[in-house]
Order: C-alpha cells, then sequence, then structure tokens
C-alpha cells in the first residue's frame, strides 16, 4: 500500500481517520470523511490507567474536528456502553451536529447530554436496526448485532468511494437474552454488494473458540442465590441493561426484592423500563431506603464498580467509605464483568479488600457470572467469511489485539496486503478502490480531572507520578530585607517523605544546610537552596522528594 499525502478534501477521496479505540480498550471514535463533508461513528471515554494519578477519565482528541464543526453531518452512535458514548456531552458543546442512535441507546444518551447540561440543545433523532439514513455524502445503514446490551448495531456506510462496514461491539449469540439474534441476512447482503472495508472488533482476537451466550449466567446465578444467606450485591457497568433484566428475573425465582444502588444505575434502569427494555414488574422492585430495611436474605442490590472504580458504590463499600450503608459479614458481592485490560490491579485489589471487610466475593472466573460481549476467534473468522472485504482494518483493541486479528484473517485466506493494522491518529485513504495511507493527525488522551477538561498535560501527569513516588519538601524563609540574614529559623513542611515524628535528626540537619546556604549565597538563593537540599536528601535517604523553597524579604 503506498503512503501519499491528501490531495484536497474535495477530491473523489474517501478518508477514514480513527481518533480513539485502536491501540487501547476504549474511547472510541472514527471519522469519516468525504468531498469536505464529514460522519463521526461513536464518542466513547476510557478509564485511567493505575499510574494516571487524578485523572477521571479519557475522551478521545478531536481536535482535527474543531475547525471542520460545520462540515460534521452527523454523529452514528453504535450502542450504549461508556467506551462508545460516555464522551457526548463533551463533543456536543464543541460540535453541536445531529446524531443518530437507536431507542435504548438514545435513552442513555439522553440521560448523560442531561447530567451534561446540554440536551437542551442537542438534536437527538432515533433510528431502528433495518433503518437507512442519508447523512451528507453517506448512506447509513443499520443493521442489528448481539452484544452485552439491546439494541446495539453494526453499520454499512455506502460512500461514492464504496460500502464499508462497521461491526461495532459484536458476537454471535443464538439464544441472546432479549431474544433477538444478530440479522445475519442483512450482513450477508452486505457481502452480496462488495465491501470495500471492514472495521472489525478485535477485543478478544487472542480468545480461542467461540464466545458463550449470555445464557450460561442464568444457571451461575442460581446457585449464587441458592446458597447465598444475607444480601446479595451484583455489580456491573450501569449501561448493562441485559445483565440487570436477568438479575431482576433470578430474583424473582428466589423470592427477593430487588433495589438499584447509585445514581445512574437508577436512572438507566428506569429510562430502560420504561421504553420497555428491561421487563420487571413494579411490585419485584423497592427503592434502596426500603430495601436497607428488610431482612437480609429477601434483597438483591444492583451497583456500580464492577471495574474497581474507588468511587463506585463497590469501591466505596470496599475502602469503608459508603455513606448510606456497609457491607455485612453475611452479603455476598457478585462482580458481573471481566476487568478491561489495564485495569485488572485496581479490580483485583477491590476484591481483596472486599474479603478483608468479610464479604463472600464471586467473580469471574471462580463462577461464570460474566460472558464476554465480544466476539472470539472463529466469530471473527465467520464475520470475515461472511463479509468478505477487499481490504480489513481491526479496530477496537490494543494493539496486540489489532495484530493478532490481522493473523486470524490471514488463516481465512486475506492477503497480508490487504490489512491494515493502524494506531489511533493515522488517516486511511481509499481513492479507486484502492487503500494509502495518508498524514497523521492528533489522536491522544485528553485527561478529565474534576470539572477540568485537556488542562492535565504529560508534564503535570509526571509531577504527579514524582510526587507520589517520593512526596516533597515545603521550605519557607523569612529574610530581613536589608541584611539578608533569616529572621527566624527556617520553617519545613513535608508530606509523603518522612513522618516528621520520628525524624528530628533528619530536619534538624536540613535547617542547618538550609542556614548555611542563606549564609553564603551570592545569586539566586531560591535555585541553590533546592540545589543543597536535592543532593543532601539523596544522600542522606536515597529519595529524592520534590522541593519547593519560598523566599520572603521583610
Amino acid at each position: 500500500m503506498s503512503r501519499k499525502k491528501h490531495q484536497g478534501e474535495g477530491g473523489k477521496t474517501l478518508r477514514i481517520i480513527p481518533l480513539g479505540g485502536l491501540g487501547e480498550i476504549g474511547k472510541n471514535m472514527t471519522v469519516f470523511e468525504y468531498g469536505g463533508e464529514i460522519l463521526v461513528v461513536d464518542t466513547g471515554i476510557m478509564f485511567p490507567d493505575n499510574d494516571m494519578l487524578g485523572i477521571d477519565y479519557i475522551i478521545p482528541d478531536f481536535q482535527y474536528l474543531l475547525d471542520k464543526r460545520d462540515k460534521v453531518k452527523g454523529i452514528v452512535i453504535t450502542h450504549g456502553h461508556e467506551d462508545h458514548t460516555g464522551a457526548i456531552h463533551h463533543v456536543i458543546q464543541e460540535i453541536n451536529a445531529p446524531i443518530y442512535a437507536t431507542p435504548l441507546t438514545r435513552g442513555l444518551l439522553e440521560v448523560k447530554l442531561a447530567r451534561g447540561g446540554v440536551l437542551e440543545k442537542t438534536k437527538l433523532h432515533t433510528v431502528e436496526a433495518g433503518d437507512t439514513v442519508q447523512i451528507g455524502p453517506f448512506q447509513v445503514e443499520f443493521c442489528h448485532v448481539c452484544h452485552s446490551i439491546p439494541d446495539c448495531v453494526a453499520l454499512g456506510i455506502t460512500t461514492p468511494a464504496g460500502l464499508i462496514v462497521h461491526t461495532g461491539d459484536y458476537k454471535f449469540d443464538h439464544t441472546p437474552v432479549d431474544g433477538w439474534p444478530t440479522d445475519y441476512a442483512k450482513l450477508a447482503e452486505f457481502s452480496g454488494r462488495g465491501v470495500l472495508a471492514m472495521l472489525a472488533d478485535s477485543t478478544n482476537a487472542d480468545k480461542r473458540g467461540w464466545t458463550p451466550s449470555e445464557r450460561v449466567i442464568e444457571p451461575a446465578f442460581d446457585k449464587v442465590f441458592r446458597e447465598a444467606k444475607g444480601r446479595i450485591l451484583v455489580a456491573t457497568f450501569a449501561s448493562l441493561i441485559s445483565r440487570i433484566q436477568q438479575v431482576g428475573e433470578a430474583a424473582m425465582r428466589h423470592g427477593r426484592k430487588m433495589a438499584f444502588v447509585g445514581l445512574s444505575m437508577r436512572e438507566n434502569a428506569k429510562m430502560a423500563k420504561k421504553l420497555g427494555y428491561l421487563n420487571l414488574p413494579d411490585e419485584l422492585l423497592v427503592p434502596i431506603e426500603d430495601a436497607l430495611k428488610m431482612k437480609a436474605h429477601e434483597v438483591v442490590l444492583m451497583c456500580t464498580g464492577s471495574q474497581g472504580e474507588p468511587s463506585s458504590i463497590v469501591g466505596r463499600l470496599a475502602s469503608g467509605t459508603n455513606r448510606q450503608f456497609d457491607l455485612l459479614p453475611t452479603d455476598t458481592v457478585v462482580l458481573s464483568s471481566h476487568p478491561i485490560p489495564g485495569n485488572e490491579e485496581s479490580v483485583y485489589r477491590t476484591i481483596n479488600k472486599l474479603f478483608q471487610r468479610g464479604a463472600h466475593v464471586i467473580y469471574d472466573p471462580i463462577a461464570a457470572v460474566h460472558v464476554s460481549g465480544h466476539a472470539n476467534q472463529e466469530e471473527m473468522k465467520f464475520m470475515l467469511n461472511l463479509i468478505k472485504p477487499k481490504y480489513l482494518i481491526p479496530v477496537h483493541g490494543e494493539l496486540r489485539h489489532l495484530h493478532q486479528h490481522k493473523a486470524i484473517a490471514q488463516e481465512v485466506g486475506m492477503d497480508a496486503k490487504n490489512i491494515e493494522v493502524i494506531e489511533n491518529g493515522q488517516v486511511v485513504e481509499f481513492r479507486g478502490g484502492k487503500l494509502h495511507l495518508g498524514e497523521r493527525v492528533p489522536g491522544g488522551y485528553v485527561f478529565v480531572d474534576g470539572s477540568g477538561v485537556g488542562d492535565i498535560g504529560p508534564s503535570v501527569m509526571r509531577e504527579r507520578e514524582a510526587l507520589a513516588r517520593e512526596g516533597f519538601i515545603f521550605v519557607n524563609l523569612r529574610l530581613d530585607a536589608d541584611s539578608g540574614n533569616l529572621i527566624t529559623e527556617p520553617e519545613i513542611i513535608t508530606r509523603g517523605f518522612v513522618y516528621l515524628r520520628d525524624s528530628d535528626q533528619l530536619m534538624h540537619e536540613t535547617r542547618r544546610h538550609v542556614e548555611n546556604v542563606v549564609a553564603r549565597s551570592n545569586g539566586n538563593l531560591r535555585e541553590q537552596v533546592e540545589k543543597e537540599l536535592k543532593d543532601f536528601f539523596y544522600n542522606s535517604t536515597k529519595r529524592s522528594p520534590m522541593i519547593f523553597v519560598v523566599v520572603n524579604k521583610e
């Protein structure tokens, strides 16, 4: 494949630009561009890594779109999971393009947009699986696929350059919870027309065989409900409506009432029930306040925190900081999810803390309380043989998943030259039915920290890491403005370095070093004190705390 520069937006060139989701699990966002008009698919978030201290979540860098706002003709959301929807209010604040989503996905988006304060200005359009919508030069067909949430769709995007299939997140589940299997006929119809390229989910490219059906969870839940002596707390994603349905059905079979804990879980369940995607009788559901007054063996609580997030319900229960209620020794906590790649440490730390607090914890692989919503290797081969694309672009996965997907495609006969493994920001162009690599555009991380979006960069993250590793020393010097002598002895404050009560000798020596520097200083006193203390602390403790010096002349 040739690598050429883009020859203007007005030519007969289809440009595909991944802004997130390639080389990582999360923050999925892809741009399709033709003739200067743009279609965006998904706007997701990603959980921070363990070393991203203080970061709430990460959104795609969509800087590429900011000077093209008026050219964005539509945003299509494939399904309601956070890694495809979580950044929507950030995007809409900058780019107020119409959004197209299936009914459940739209409902989940409305909850997010309302919380972000932008629902009133958003143009939302409901589409159904099987619908076709013209968005600028893009004819978008919505094809139902199974996943771990209802109303998930793959996309057939007909462009002047050819037909592109975007699988979205999918698996081939013949017995889904909602009774609505993947639309194989529609996928085959795409193939019959000739597919120029397929962007395909790679999450489980390193998993052999077929992904089990969601139905296999039901016997595991029945076993949990039979054996639990006290309360059952089931932690999962707030958007995992099918799992909420399964837990509710288990609760009915075993005579328990069900309560939702946490704002996002309550809002999503309320919306899904209103739209008919959650079919649970009113008498099954009770407010959390009532559930906490009932006998422990009579209730099941649905809550968030299956990924070990510190601010989630399960995260707070594990640390003993949940305000509304605490864990009981008879509680059974079920984590109904797989750890997101890179998030394993947080999940297992939370599990350990739950055990420490006396709970009985059930998680995969202890019991089959979760199955993946993504295709395994045999399903990927089936999709490739079903669609028969000319080109394959693996998406939705870490780099190891993308390369493994390429190997799978070669196993079923695709030419390696027609499989392009790329990362975020790499422009792919289609001209004359051939794939070319274009320029690179920004495709990195935008950190969200509290109310700040994008104001935390690599330098700040490095400083946070240094503070976390070594702590800091603050030195306050009060000098006589005329003589330059110290008025009082140096004030020294330390955090995360040494425990002052046990380090009198070290602090005494620190003050003497600072006084000596002040006495002989003939230049920049602040820099001289910082350098002297840096050497002193390393020689004394083999640590390198961050050192801050303030000089006040009075």
